[in-house]
């Protein structure tokens, strides 16, 4: 569940917390990368705070033999994301002045939504030269194919 309904927690006092348990897939380059582990959400004065510990498999091509290969990720994701309506009035918010388009939003039905978070870090996170297994010995020779 990367899609989360904080209208509840938003209507607790500051410091309140959630724990989620994240089972799900997210795309993170070409395809969908499954993705799971817990996510904290803490209830702040601008929004909700998110940290977790999360596990990635994305899809990665082996820099040595070019093979298509599961690469495990683990990444550690802090996000803050603002309210844009409050939860009690149903009016706008203005952002903080310290707001940058990078900043992630919850959105007017008061969901905070953790995959392009989840994929910005997991694509950060992907070695520059992914490796099938260490002792891979890189590209076989068309004789080596044939068995000679």
């Amino acid at each position: 569940m990367l899609q989360v309904n904080v209208s509840q927690l938003l209507k607790e006092p500051v410091g309140a917390t959630r724990n989620l348990e994240i089972a799900d897939r997210v795309r993170v380059l070409d395809g969908a990368s499954f993705v799971s582990g817990q996510v904290k959400l803490i209830h702040t004065n601008r929004g909700i705070l998110t940290s977790g510990h999360l596990l990635v498999e994305v899809e990665a091509e082996c820099c040595r033999c070019l093979e298509l290969f599961s690469c495990p990720l683990e990444i550690d994701i802090e996000e803050e994301y603002f309210s844009t309506v409050d939860v009690h009035s149903g009016s706008g918010l203005r952002l903080p002045e310290d707001y940058e388009s990078e900043n992630f939003t919850i959105d007017e039905h008061h969901i905070l939504d953790l995959s392009e978070a989840i994929r910005q870090y997991a694509i950060i996170a992907i070695p520059m030269k992914p490796l099938c297994r260490q002792d891979c010995a890189g590209i076989k020779s068309s004789k080596e194919e044939n068995g000679v």
